[in-house]
């Protein structure tokens, strides 16, 4: 640790500023959470569960997000010929020796004052803050030997955007969620129940062992963790084996620089696809302005609605439906915008599914955090979170529908777009009306196939909430067997019409 403190002159101030602030922000925590010995015994149990469960799950993405260099990986000891059974004992104890656990073990520490104040048993709580922070570290440790075992020797730009995705799609809809809820002096029923499940979950189940409702729910709990250090002490040891007997190729930054999404998606044909297709989603001004069309377009067809005298309560669920209506139905002319491009996928003999699967992997991207935004948003105005499930159900069937039919589209009906280079509004001329009976059929199959999650959405809102669950269910399997059955059909067209497509893409 204080290695880390050492190096040129820059590195020495920003390790320092940062330790600082991290310093005061353990201080600052510390005093809010030992307010807890004043507040009432549910209060602190809720928030000492769904603070502790979010502290050890950080543990384990952490790593691979920041990609931090283990300073303990297993392979820097292969050159003395270690046992790899003591070395993996001698590494987990070491580990405990970290910033990061010194900060949850004061965390901890402060909290168990809390709780003892509420009457919790000094055992306890002392049982709760070993499990609490022996699966943190465990947790941490597996997560940095698996990345060991992916050799990544740099932090490449697009992986970032990746990471971000994912903490868009799960920490903005918990952010509003909590945002929404009024606590008029008492804990929320929905935090209550996060909270019961949490307890019995590997990330919350020794945080909620000191305040359990029960004796048969502590044992519950302390079952539960004892299970989850068990098996993250097996996964341990059997990766530190796994990292000393096993010498990857070395890869180097050299091999990998420039080569951007190709460098991180497998090295398969659909991986190879999903590369290709991310590349000029994220470069084609083409792809971008309708990718930016959609959001504005969803919100301004709210505005009528509200001007026609429709509640807002009702006209604020109207924008994410429509965002996954269109972005489901974006691809459907995908083929066309390859150009000459489309060659190199036929010539070199690339299966129909991994070119259907590949060509969605940019509009996914897209649209989850787009749809992880809108979604709790929507529900959050709304005012009733019970009708999440409807929405959600709503907007699946809508948006995997369209992928599926979009898959058959593109290949059966083609149209001639505007060219590489091109306005996005530049539109060449046609002789027939192929190109909107493709986008017509795609975009009322998806409403048809989303007609029963719309039905009992609708049932939802103006009878019994308890449909709500029924429009996730309807929504999810008709959206699933639709992009299923649309891939299928999409990957055989795709093998069959090769001739048709290459002579579609030298004529347009």
């Amino acid at each position: 640790m204080l290695g880390a403190l050492r190096g040129d002159r820059e590195h020495v101030v920003r390790r320092a500023v940062g330790l600082f602030v991290l310093i005061a922000a353990t201080v600052f925590a510390s005093i809010n959470l030992a307010a807890l010995a004043d507040s009432d015994r549910l209060t602190t149990a809720v928030v000492t569960v769904l603070a502790g469960s979010a502290v050890t799950l950080g543990f384990a993405l952490a790593p691979p997000i920041t990609a931090s260099i283990d300073p303990l990986d297993p392979r820097r000891f292969a050159v003395v010929g270690p046992e790899p059974r003591p070395l993996a004992a001698a590494l987990l104890l070491a580990g405990l020796l970290s910033v990061p656990v010194l900060v949850v073990l004061v965390l901890a520490i402060t909290l168990a004052v809390a709780w003892v104040a509420q009457g919790a048993a000094v055992f306890a709580s002392v049982v709760s803050i070993v499990l609490g922070v022996v699966t943190c570290v465990l947790l941490a440790r597996v997560s940095m030997a698996l990345g060991a075992l992916v050799r990544r020797p740099r932090q490449s730009r697009e992986l970032i955007g990746v990471y971000l995705i994912a903490v868009l799609v799960v920490v903005v809809p918990v952010g509003i969620f909590l945002g929404s809820l009024e606590w008029r002096g008492v804990v929320p029923t929905q935090l209550v129940g996060a909270a019961e499940v949490l307890a019995w979950t590997p990330v919350g189940a020794a945080w909620s062992i000191a305040l359990a409702p029960s004796a048969g729910a502590a044992a519950g709990s302390v079952v539960v963790a004892l299970v989850t250090v068990g098996l993250l002490a097996l996964a341990w040891f059997g990766l530190v084996k796994r990292l000393l007997t096993t010498t990857p190729r070395p890869v180097t930054v050299r091999e990998r620089a420039g080569l951007g999404w190709f460098a991180i998606l497998p090295g398969s044909p659909g991986g190879a696809v999903a590369a290709r297709s991310l590349s000029y989603w994220l470069r084609d001004r083409r792809y971008i302005v309708n990718v930016l069309v959609v959001p504005i377009a969803a919100v301004f067809c709210m505005l009528p609605l509200i001007v026609a005298g429709v509640p807002i309560e009702l006209a604020v669920l109207l924008p994410a439906p429509i965002i996954a209506l269109f972005l489901g139905w974006l691809p459907h002319n995908d083929l066309a915008y390859d150009s000459t491009a489309l060659w190199m996928h036929i010539a070199s003999g690339v299966r129909g599914v991994s070119d259907r699967l590949g060509r969605l992997v940019p509009v996914v991207l897209i649209a989850l955090p787009l749809l992880a935004i809108a979604v709790p948003l929507a529900v959050a105005v709304h005012g009733r979170w019970s009708f999440a499930p409807a929405l959600v159900g709503v907007c699946a069937a809508l948006f995997l529908s369209g992928l599926g039919l979009s898959s058959i589209a593109s290949v059966v009906a083609p149209y001639a777009v505007s060219r590489p280079g091109d306005s996005p509004f530049q539109q060449p001329q046609r002789t027939g009306s192929g190109g909107v009976m493709a986008q017509g059929l795609v975009m009322a199959g998806s409403v048809v196939a989303a007609a029963p999650a719309l039905w009992f959405a609708w049932q939802a809102i103006t009878s019994d909430a308890a449909d709500a669950f029924l429009a996730l269910w309807m929504g999810l399997g008709a959206g699933a067997l639709v992009f299923l059955v649309g891939v299928a059909v999409g990957a055989v067209e795709f093998e069959r019409r090769g001739t048709r497509l290459m002579e579609f893409a030298e004529a347009t």
